[in-house]
């Protein structure tokens, strides 16, 4: 059973039990820690951390918040833990965070999974976009937003097969407070550029890219792949931005081998 926490900001999140390799799981917008449920199983014999951002789940919300914020959030936890290294598994949002946290923290980082995510600013249509969005729940709500917006990030013929799992995360996603959402908005809305990051990485970074993603641009996607000097790349066909669940056994294992060959660089570098 997992053990459950806070820091002393608030900082709300789960550890399963003690082991060498330390892997913290960072989820998106719209979600918290319990949307990584499904992979635990899969990395047993590592120490697992899972983390609420501030303004989901149970960690506090704060009314201002920065995507490098977020990432001194993860810090704050792994200073309690006693954790010096990580592999960092971020989805969307998440991923954003672990890019901060790989650029203020480098010798910290082990190995980094982009999940649905990318290292590139938001364009001005999307900061416009971001604007509306923030508008739209000060106006009619989080819960409405959530609605609204999470059937958009599956695939559209997930959505008609699988309309329970969406309405699951939509109801999910709806215990989240208007305040964590608005700030998680303005926070990606304001994020900086952080390709250095995957061009100083000395690991290789795991990039989770579905063909049907409507958040991410396949451009963008495709793109970054190229920067770090060691990529591993898995392009998912007819899956939207939440591979987690639209193809759960998958995702699984491809984090998991990840995680694995990480492993076995770092026990061979010290050998």
């Amino acid at each position: 059973m997992p053990r459950y926490a806070k820091t002393e900001s608030g900082i709300h999140y789960a550890r399963g039990r003690t082991f060498d390799q330390a892997v913290v799981f960072i989820h998106g917008f719209l979600e918290d820690l319990h949307m990584w449920d499904g992979f635990i199983h899969q990395v047993p014999e590592y120490s697992v951390i899972k983390i609420d951002l501030p303004g989901f789940g149970q960690s506090a919300p704060k009314e201002k918040i920065s995507i490098p914020e977020y990432a001194d959030g993860v810090k704050e936890v792994l200073d309690k833990e006693g954790i010096q290294q990580v592999i960092l598994v971020g989805h969307s949002m998440g991923g954003y965070t672990a890019l901060a946290f790989a650029e203020k923290y480098p010798e910290m980082v082990k190995g980094l999974s982009l999940f649905h995510s990318q290292p590139y600013p938001d364009s001005k249509e999307n900061k416009a976009k971001r604007l509306k969005s923030a508008t739209f729940v000060e106006t009619h709500g989080g819960q409405a937003y959530s609605h609204a917006t999470i059937p958009n990030l599956f695939a559209p013929a997930f959505v008609k097969k699988k309309r329970r799992v969406v309405d699951d995360i939509i109801k999910q996603a709806q215990q989240n407070s208007d305040e964590g959402i608005i700030a998680a908005i303005h926070a990606m809305r304001n994020r900086k550029d952080t390709t250095d990051v995957l061009k100083q990485a000395n690991y290789p970074v795991q990039f989770i890219i579905g063909t049907e993603d409507a958040a991410i641009p396949a451009e963008l996607s495709l793109r970054q792949t190229t920067l770090p000097d060691m990529a591993d790349v898995h392009i998912l066909k007819k899956v939207g931005h939440m591979g987690h669940l639209e193809s759960p056994r998958k995702t699984a294992n491809l984090v998991r081998n990840y995680i694995e060959w990480i492993d076995e660089r770092t026990q061979g570098s010290a050998d």
